[in-house]
């Protein structure tokens, strides 16, 4: 029997998977394409449910993100957490991210679980260019959560104070 046509372990595969998803937190957009080209399922999930798109927009590689995306990886699909990459990216800021994942077809208004949408979270957070830029995409800065908090309370439960000074001229 060649090597070629031996079967790996279950301990094998499990070791692979795993740095497949180190592929994807690291930002390795070459070896994730050349991986997906061989036939990597783009939507392929960890223990906790992140994608390999989750992690590469949580950890803000966009030319990742971008691969994962020309290979039909969904953005929508959300980890057991029910958050969204582009709620991870606007937890963390990265505006080159959220904008490839919109231009890829994230939802500008896709919630997680609770309710919270990335406009809710980048105002949390304070990112005021992220605000701008999901507010020029259609997020609606009056849209609730499960709790009924809006972005606005959130910035102000937060005490992120740039944009709570943004929303509220918005809103006027």
């Amino acid at each position: 029997m060649s090597d070629k046509s031996r079967q790996m372990t279950p301990e094998e595969a499990a070791e692979f998977t795993e740095q497949v998803f180190n592929k994807a937190r690291e930002g390795d957009a070459a070896m994730m394409a050349a991986l997906l080209t061989k036939g990597l399922p783009p939507n392929l999930r960890n223990h906790k449910g992140d994608t390999l798109l989750m992690l590469a927009a949580y950890h803000g590689h966009v030319d990742t993100v971008k691969v994962l995306l020309e290979h039909k990886a969904d953005p929508e699909i959300r980890n057991d957490n029910g958050q969204s990459p582009i709620a991870g990216a606007a937890f963390k800021g990265d505006l080159a991210v959220i904008k490839a994942l919109v231009d890829g077809g994230a939802q500008v208004e896709g919630s997680s679980f609770d309710g919270r949408t990335a406009l809710m979270m980048a105002a949390m957070f304070n990112r005021v260019e992220v605000v701008d830029y999901l507010i020029s995409k259609g997020a609606d800065p009056k849209a609730k959560d499960a709790n009924g908090i809006t972005a606005l309370e959130a910035a102000k439960t937060m005490g992120a104070s740039d944009t709570v000074a943004q929303l509220e001229k918005l809103l006027g």
